[in-house]
């Protein structure tokens, strides 16, 4: 079972955070890694990221000053560990079984 390096660039999403990182928290497939790029946000974004990584060693946070989404992805992806890689916005939340699906889509088809 591969590991799969979830990405979620972070700016100023405090309203959305929490519930964003739960979700992917709570994901059935459990071989993953989540690398939060704290993009140089000035709300309590950082304290939302760091409570995650005290709760769950899977969760990392890397903190810099904002360069945008596009280069938080590619710092994300310089940082994985793992053999998949799996983008999730700050604003989002995902269902439970969302990186188990995924997987099973990219080893059916072959991908």
């Amino acid at each position: 079972m591969e590991k799969v390096s979830v990405i979620i660039p972070v700016y100023n999403a405090e309203k959305f955070l929490y519930d964003c990182l739960e979700s992917v928290k709570k994901q059935t497939y459990k071989n993953i890694e989540v690398i939060m790029i704290n993009d140089g946000s000035t709300d309590s974004s950082g304290s939302i990221c760091s409570f995650f990584c005290e709760i769950d060693s899977r969760f990392r946070l890397i903190n810099r000053d904002n360069e945008g989404v596009c280069s938080a992805r590619n710092l994300g992806i310089k940082m994985s560990s793992g053999e998949l890689v799996a983008f999730v916005d700050a604003d989002d939340t995902i269902k439970e079984c969302f990186i188990q699906n995924l997987y099973e889509k990219i080893k059916d088809s072959g991908a």
